[in-house]
């Protein structure tokens, strides 16, 4: 009997560090909140970005480039972090046209996560 105890503690053991590690490796950086949203039409001349997080990010090692309506890339310069789940930026002289927000954080958990958001800038 002593022997089937000790077997059923190290099985719930066993299941216990299973559970806590596929945790840590599913913990990747998802965006619960972004401004501009997926698809959103927006007015420019100036462009608030803001994506935050479900984990802290290191925004320093952050990365957002747009993708402007004729194709070429424009890298974002991100001011110091504010809040540990959270990146903003302000780009100003924004046109109108379809535009793609490429993100890049690096997560508490080590890992790199990096998405697109389409949105576009209408006429005034």
């Amino acid at each position: 009997m002593r022997r089937s105890s000790s077997l059923q503690l190290r099985g719930l053991l066993l299941v216990g560090v299973l559970c806590f590690v596929s945790g840590l490796i599913w913990a990747h950086a998802i965006i619960v909140e972004s401004r501009p949203g997926i698809n959103d039409v927006i007015t420019g001349p100036i462009l608030e970005i803001k994506l935050r997080f479900n984990v802290r990010i290191d925004g320093a090692r952050s990365r957002l480039t747009l993708i402007l309506p004729d194709g070429t890339s424009r890298p974002v310069d991100l001011p110091q972090q504010v809040s540990p789940d959270s990146i903003s930026a302000t780009v100003p002289q924004i046109v109108p046209g379809s535009y793609h927000l490429h993100w890049q954080v690096l997560a508490g958990d080590g890992h790199i996560t990096q998405g697109d958001i389409p949105f576009s800038v209408a006429t005034q």
